[in-house]
């Protein structure tokens, strides 16, 4: 489809991909009526500093905002989308009204997995959430953080540096699926050593009271904590696209361009792009930014627009360490020390692959990520 042809585009989700997608179209050449649909009533902000800095800078309420934008798109922002025709071409909102296009762009992103319906329960996922959270951390009351995972790790550290007594509790290791066994045993060192207590459990639920939880384990050991909060996952937000044949086991299934048919185009974590074992989820913020471009230039240009490419790229901050990683993710054995050594220090660690590449982590928040670029991309 060429500019000419699209002249309205409508952006369903005002994340990163949103965002992404909206400001690419511009730079793209589309000139035409551009919407962005935002079920949150704030602008696009930074979802990784939510568990970062957001909690952790008792006097910074600005560490989550983003730049503001060019790309002068109409915004409807506390809006839900709760339906597509792509026959009519028409998005349906929740206020009744219906938004037409030539173009849309699919970004609703994903909500918080819970563990139980128990008002208590505590889930980090948007703006609101977070601030919350760290409106009831001032009170510093002891918290049970349960989920082992990035997310987990980093409300865990942000706790444990508002003062609190933090429990965590994970299926094995913390971190171990996601960066591997080297590296989450250098991060559950460091969170031991500021006072982590970390417990390990096949399996855990919620029970009542209501606004109390209380975190019962499979062995049968119950927890009680003055704050609970899970952080296990999210689920795709395609339930508004029933009946539409875009959704397939929970995700909206995209071609190498990320358009899942012509004229739709979606990015982020509803998607599921293409690899030789079906479709597949890469929930990063990273991923979503490039998806969003790719995907933008394919609503404009079709099968002349470039495929994703894209070199995983993946960070986080906690207990004092700063680790950004660049290659798939998660490296077996132990790392090559290119600078550095273990310990927990500054160190610049490579894990190379058959082919050449490899993947590349530093604990050195002043080594820029281009050049863990160049270093995973060749020998080193």
């Amino acid at each position: 489809m060429s500019t000419a042809a699209l002249r309205r585009v409508v952006v369903v989700g005002n994340g990163i991909a949103g965002l992404t997608a909206a400001d690419t179209l511009r730079d793209t050449g589309f000139d035409g009526e551009l919407t962005i649909v935002g079920d949150e009533p704030h602008p696009a902000y930074s979802r990784p500093a939510l568990s970062k800095a957001l909690l952790l800078d008792h006097d910074d309420h600005a560490a989550h905002r983003l730049a503001p934008s060019a790309h002068g798109a109409t915004e409807l922002l506390g809006v839900r989308a709760t339906g597509l025709d792509p026959d009519r071409r028409r998005v349906r909102l929740d206020d009744g009204t219906e938004l037409p296009y030539d173009g849309v762009v699919l970004a609703t992103g994903s909500r918080a997995r819970r563990l139980s319906a128990l008002a208590g329960e505590v889930t980090l996922r948007g703006l609101d959430d977070a601030l919350g959270l760290r409106g009831r951390l001032a009170g510093r009351p002891s918290v049970v953080v349960v989920g082992g995972g990035p997310l987990g790790m980093e409300i865990a550290s942000g706790c444990l540096a508002a003062g609190c007594t933090v429990t965590l509790v994970s299926q094995g290791l913390p971190l171990t699926v996601q960066l591997g066994p080297y590296l989450a045993g250098v991060f559950v060192g460091a969170a031991r050593e500021r006072g982590l207590t970390v417990v390990d459990t096949e399996s855990a639920r919620l029970e009542g009271p209501e606004h109390g939880p209380r975190v019962v384990l499979a062995e049968g050991t119950v927890l009680e904590a003055g704050l609970v909060v899970s952080a296990v996952g999210d689920v795709p937000n395609t339930e508004w696209l029933a009946g539409t044949g875009l959704v397939e086991r929970g995700l909206v299934p995209v071609d190498a361009r990320g358009l899942a048919r012509p004229g739709i185009a979606a990015a982020g974590d509803l998607v599921g792009l293409p690899t030789p074992s079906g479709p597949r989820r890469i929930p990063l913020w990273s991923s979503a930014i490039e998806q969003a471009k790719a995907a933008a230039r394919a609503l404009v240009h079709g099968g002349a627009a470039p495929p994703l490419e894209f070199q995983p790229y993946f960070w986080t901050e906690q207990f004092g360490l700063n680790l950004k990683a660049v290659g798939p993710l998660p490296p077996a054995g132990e790392p090559e020390y290119l600078a550095g050594g273990p310990g927990g220090g500054p160190a610049l660690m490579r894990w190379p692959h058959p082919d050449g590449t490899g993947t590349v982590a530093a604990l050195d928040h002043r080594i820029p990520v281009p050049r863990l670029r160049r270093l995973s991309r060749s020998a080193a």
